[in-house]
């Protein structure tokens, strides 16, 4: 296949577009950085410069077989509409006969907001997402419905492994000040997924597009952990000072980190044969405090 991945040089896309590559594909990764692209290309991975949503990729619309949409960043909600509409037009463009262009779109498990007694999984109805991602499912139905594409969604739970991803700033916070705070309040469960294990589901996803078009995949391990059990092992591992504590979310993004949810996920398991192998956040807490300040 021959794969774009927009964000590949971002905490998930460079997994991602890594694993895509050693699976034998022919990737191209967009990034802003002249310095990043030389890390995509020491990669084997076709560096673009340029915009998520400009024409600089355009040209190669008639050989892609698949978009995968891995943006972050500020203004997301702008940006991921810019790049649906471009990956829209793109698509009317193939040649006639041509496969359709698979489009993956990636989300967040916070569309399924705080619940901290009821499973949820990918096809549960989405009634309370938190503030900050309450636009995402009318955009997952516009992916998802889109005929131009074959439309795939993938909602990774919060990610953790190598660099940190959500979990950096806890980790480098720890480090630096000797103490453990996390915003929310005790008794709350985390939903995780290690980064590599999302990779993989993605090259999965892109290679059995055509038989999965139209669905959303939540993207989690198999269990979730206790929140109050991972910052207590964090004092432990860090050697804090002082015992953990819970604070006020100060922000939209803090009030979403505090989100407690139990997350079952059932479609990656049953259509794509995807099982997350690496070991849990808590479980492998010193490996990855470790790897991350390592990174960071």
């Amino acid at each position: 296949m021959h794969v774009l991945v927009l964000g590949s040089a971002g905490f998930i896309g460079f997994p991602v577009a890594q694993a895509l590559a050693r699976a034998g594909h022919v990737v191209y990764g967009q990034t802003r950085s002249e310095s990043q692209a030389k890390k995509l290309s020491a990669e084997e991975i076709t560096p673009i410069i340029c915009e998520p949503h400009s024409d600089s990729w355009s040209h190669l619309a008639t050989t892609l077989d698949v978009v995968i949409d891995i943006v972050g960043g500020p203004n997301l909600k702008e940006l991921q509409e810019r790049i649906l509409d471009k990956v829209h037009n793109i698509a009317q463009t193939r040649p006639e006969g041509a496969p359709k262009l698979t489009f993956i779109c990636t989300t967040g498990m916070w569309v399924h907001g705080e619940n901290r007694e009821d499973i949820v999984s990918d096809s549960t109805p989405l009634t309370s997402p938190v503030e900050i991602a309450a636009w995402r499912p009318a955009h997952e139905q516009r992916v998802v419905a889109d005929t131009a594409f074959n439309g795939i969604v993938i909602r990774p739970a919060l990610v953790y492994g190598r660099g940190g991803s959500l979990f950096e700033p806890l980790f480098k916070r720890t480090a630096q000040e000797g103490r453990v705070a996390w915003p929310g309040t005790p008794g709350g469960s985390l939903s995780l997924i290690h980064v590599d294990d999302l990779a993989d589901l993605y090259v999965r996803a892109a290679e059995r597009a055509p038989a999965i078009g139209g669905l959303i995949f939540d993207a989690a391990n198999g269990i979730t952990e206790s929140t109050d059990a991972l910052l207590d092992k964090l004092v432990h591992v860090s050697k804090a000072k002082e015992p953990y504590v819970y604070t006020k979310p100060a922000n939209l993004f803090e009030a979403a980190l505090l989100t407690s949810s139990i997350l079952r996920p059932y479609l990656a398991f049953s259509l794509l044969g995807w099982t997350p192998r690496k070991i849990g956040l808590t479980d492998g807490l010193k490996i990855y405090y470790a790897a991350c300040l390592n990174q960071c």
